[in-house]
């Protein structure tokens, strides 16, 4: 029984149960792909602007058109 039971001692305790867990951190941003995440905004921006433009001239043509 000692025979067993030592070697099964000493295999359990020679485990290492690995690294603790590193707290998570914000992801930073690639450089890389910054300048087009800033353009996809400016386009958003811009797309907005431009149907709130296209909704006002087509309320003055229907105002003309009555």
């Amino acid at each position: 029984m000692k025979w067993t039971l030592i070697p099964l001692v000493m295999i359990v305790a020679a485990c290492d149960p690995g690294t603790p867990p590193q707290p998570e951190t914000g992801r930073q941003p690639n450089p890389a792909f910054e300048a087009q995440i800033q353009a996809m905004e400016k386009a958003r921006a811009v797309e907005g602007q431009v149907m709130d433009a296209a909704e006002a001239q087509r309320k003055q043509m229907d105002e003309a058109a009555q």
